[in-house]
């Protein structure tokens, strides 16, 4: 086989391996291709989720045809100057079809002319000194840098004994005449359980939900991957007594018994009472893993969370493999249930700053800027203005922050800079040696999944007020000012119920002072 040599191969077609195509191809500088296995690009979405329906919001009408903060509402678009390539061009859908994200990447892909080799399953993947060799068949390609956007593509198989007795997410029948009349055990607590629980409550005798950990709301906790609204239905029934329960503990084993199934089942909320409970069909809703089946000895990433993720340093980089990075759904091992990059909400930002780390690291590009004066007025001036329209700080909560970095009289504003990868790699350049940095993120309260915020006799802090603004629960602003190196003072942006932080005495003077205080020495 006669290998291609190339700068970077990108290994799926799906969200995010276009995303970065998209990135690649503008640049026009670097020789790329995206493999996929299927013959169009999303293949994920042509079957999941099962049921059809997308949990990821679009917002069609915002009121404003500011671009940049209709993303905050529009959770499916990739990013794109085009706004005929724009997810919400192709439906008014609040929770929009699956297949009409099937189109929209194959509109994608097709519009932005990015490079992709359809029906070419990679078989294998090795490392020899700097350079990876990858192969599809009879095909092979070699390249410098290889990302991985294949997402979760194996279903996650709890220790059970018995376990492959149950019928999984992935190949049960959606059809709810298929379970009439019948007793449905679905083992799971996420979205595609309730997902399914929706979906046979008409038909079913009864249907239990089972798992070791307690549901968890994501209007709570503000994690979307947690049970949403759309989808907690079979809450009411359990809650109501209309026959379907919710089981926390854990399934101990699956057994044939008769025409059904034996499940031993250890509650955790009744003193480890063990029982052995009857059903008609178990179903497995266990959620997903990643593959890495086609790697050999030489480029096996080791894996984290229960082997669900690739391990990934804070460049989204294998922690054992170098020159081997990850994007879409699988890099959430960087933020697992804290913000948002297993979304596409979320990781199109992700996969933007991924493009400049590369960018960075192989072809020596600093990271994009703006110049500033170093003054308190102009430096407050743009920090108000970017947490006022940013989509990316909104989206990536906590997670990537804006960089204003102060060398003397001269500041430079980085935006959408992660923020470990800030703190580890620095945005140092020949011609900019910073002493100070300021940080700037969106985020919640550090205990703002233990607040219920339809319980009115918990008391909230108020509104515009900067002396509670660190007490809040609710998504603000947070500055921090780092001095050579290491962090000297934080400042929190009072919140505000309508995401607007630009009153001139509750949140721009407050600010102003503080970014002073820092430049002249005074903080800290």
């Amino acid at each position: 086989m006669t290998a291609v040599t190339l700068d970077y191969l990108i290994i799926g077609a799906g969200p995010a391996g276009l995303q970065l195509a998209a990135l690649l191809e503008a640049d026009g500088q670097r020789d790329y291709l995206v493999l996929e296995g299927a013959d169009a690009p999303g293949a994920f979405f042509a079957t999941y989720p099962r049921h059809r329906q997308l949990i990821s919001i679009n917002k069609r009408h915002t009121g404003t045809d500011d671009p940049e903060l209709n993303l905050r509402l529009d959770w499916n678009s990739l990013l794109t100057d085009d706004p005929a390539l724009l997810f919400t061009a192709y439906t008014e859908k609040y929770f929009p079809s699956a297949d009409v994200m099937v189109q929209y990447l194959a509109d994608f892909a097709a519009k932005t002319g990015v490079r992709v080799s359809y029906g070419t399953r990679v078989t294998r993947v090795s490392k020899n000194g700097d350079l990876f060799t990858v192969e599809a068949g009879d095909q092979s390609w070699q390249a410098r840098a290889v990302v991985v956007a294949t997402g979760v593509s194996k279903t996650y198989e709890p220790a059970i004994p018995g376990f492959e007795l149950a019928e999984g997410y992935d190949v049960m029948s959606v059809d709810p005449r298929d379970y009439l009349d019948q007793k449905v055990l679905i083992i799971g607590k996420g979205n595609s359980a309730f997902e399914t629980a929706d979906n046979l409550m008409e038909t079913t005798t009864l249907i239990h939900l089972a798992g070791p950990s307690s549901v968890r709301m994501a209007w709570r906790t503000h994690y979307v991957g947690h049970l949403r609204a759309v989808n907690n239905n079979f809450l009411d029934t359990y809650q109501l007594k209309s026959a379907n329960a919710i089981l926390d503990g854990t399934v101990r084993s699956i057994e044939r018994d008769g025409t059904g199934y034996k499940v031993t089942f250890s509650f955790s909320r009744a003193n480890e009472v063990v029982k052995d409970l009857h059903y008609d069909r178990v179903l497995a809703c266990t959620g997903f893993r990643f593959d890495a089946s086609i790697f050999d000895d030489s480029a096996r990433p080791e894996l984290a969370i229960r082997d669900r993720f690739p391990a990934q340093t804070e460049e989204w980089e294998s922690v054992n493999v170098p020159g081997l990075f990850f994007a879409g759904t699988i890099s959430q091992e960087r933020d697992f249930k804290k913000s948002t990059s297993g979304f596409v909400h979320g990781f199109r930002y992700a996969v933007r700053a991924l493009h400049r780390v590369l960018s960075r690291r192989y072809d020596g590009k600093p990271w994009p800027f703006a110049a500033l004066d170093a003054t308190p007025d102009a430096l407050t001036a743009a920090v108000i203005e970017r947490v006022n329209r940013t989509s990316a700080l909104w989206q990536q909560f906590g997670f990537l922050a804006d960089v204003v970095t102060v060398a003397g009289a001269d500041a430079r504003y980085h935006e959408e800079v992660p923020v470990d990868y800030f703190a580890t790699a620095g945005l140092f350049t020949a011609d900019h040696d910073y002493d100070q940095a300021f940080v700037v993120t969106l985020e919640y309260g550090p205990e703002h999944d233990q607040v219920d915020p339809f319980d009115i006799t918990v008391t909230r802090v108020a509104q515009d007020v900067p002396g509670q603004a660190h007490d809040a629960a609710y998504l603000h602003p947070v500055v921090r000012y780092h001095r050579e190196g290491q962090l000297v003072s934080t400042h929190h942006v009072a919140e505000n119920l309508e995401n607007r932080w630009d009153r001139p005495e509750g949140h721009v003077r407050p600010l102003a002072e503080f970014v002073g205080r820092c430049l002249s020495g005074a903080e800290g």
